[in-house]
């Protein structure tokens, strides 16, 4: 296990460092600078600008100076904000953003769990065609036009929910919605459809013929190995919700990592944009590894031995 721990974190580290070249290389081959919009046109307050930024530098010192701050975790001030670092804006969104994640993550896994074991429990019946229509219509209504729908309907013509902002329990209703909408689809799914395979086994069959509650059945037995797809995508799906969440944010005035990372993109902050970037990216990744260590306890099929030198 250690050995592949260590492995995993060498992969891990060469991904992390290939994020951050490509990052680079998209910044300094996008025509134009971070500077361009200063109101200042003396071009002695511009030089010492870029001399401050580094943006005189050549490319690969830049380049560097970046892997510096990245192994440093300290990514400097804010182009656009130079009063406020990089890590204090990242300090002061993630919470947020994570917040929000979490809430999606939670809400999309036990309404898509749930959905999915109805749907395969009333298989071919109306529960299981409602289920499923619910879950098409997640697929296919993306997130930032199910959020336009949801300010619409329950906050400007019914009233009953804040429409922006992220200051109470209400405020996170609206916004988890819209996330969790498609992964939850995604999840009952996957649920019905590998439920319907694992209640046609023959340990299950055992299992009803010993007089076992359903319930116990369903809990115990079924919903263990039933889960094991749903695990399988989760490092796809904590992808989606996380680059989900700049689009959510915008719409929705969430003062989290989005709302930085979208307006970084616009003035080309690059700090800002390689901060997030970098922060984001170690984080899926460590999301990844995690998933993938859950798989191995989940499932005890999964061993890891050594054959040929090679574990």
């Amino acid at each position: 296990m250690l050995r592949y721990i260590l492995k995993r974190f060498a992969i891990m580290a060469v991904t992390l460092w290939i994020i951050v070249t490509l990052t680079f290389v998209l910044m300094v081959t996008i025509p134009g600078s971070p500077l361009n919009e200063e109101r200042t046109t003396n071009e002695a307050v511009q030089q010492n600008l870029k001399e401050h930024y580094n943006l005189d530098e050549p490319y690969y010192i830049q380049y560097f100076l970046y892997l510096k701050s990245v192994v440093t975790l300290d990514f400097g001030p804010s182009i656009k904000q130079p009063t406020e670092s990089v890590n204090d804006l990242l300090g002061r969104g993630f919470p947020i953003s994570f917040e929000l994640g979490i809430a999606t993550i939670v809400v999309a896994v036990i309404s898509g769990v749930i959905l999915g074991i109805f749907a395969a429990l009333k298989h071919n019946g109306m529960i299981d065609y409602l289920a499923m229509t619910i879950a098409v219509l997640g697929i296919s209504i993306p997130n930032f036009v199910l959020a336009t729908l949801l300010i619409q309907v329950l906050a400007v013509n019914l009233n009953i929910l804040p429409a922006a902002t992220w200051s109470s329990p209400m405020h996170m209703i609206m916004p988890t919605i819209a996330l969790a909408t498609g992964p939850m689809a995604i999840i009952a799914r996957l649920t019905r459809s590998t439920m319907l395979e694992v209640l046609t086994q023959d340990y299950i069959k055992m299992a009803r013929a010993k007089g076992l509650k359903p319930w116990k059945i369903i809990i115990k037995h079924s919903l263990k190995n039933a889960l094991m797809p749903v695990v399988t995508i989760m490092g796809t799906l904590l992808a989606g919700i996380l680059t989900g969440t700049f689009v959510i944010e915008q719409i929705f005035g969430i003062p989290g990592m989005g709302k930085y990372f979208v307006e970084s993109i616009n003035q080309r902050d690059y700090p800002v944009i390689m901060g997030t970037t970098v922060f984001y990216s170690a984080f899926l990744i460590l999301m990844l590894f995690l998933v993938d260590i859950a798989y191995g306890l989940l499932d005890p099929r999964i061993k890891l031995h050594k054959k040929g030198g090679e574990s």
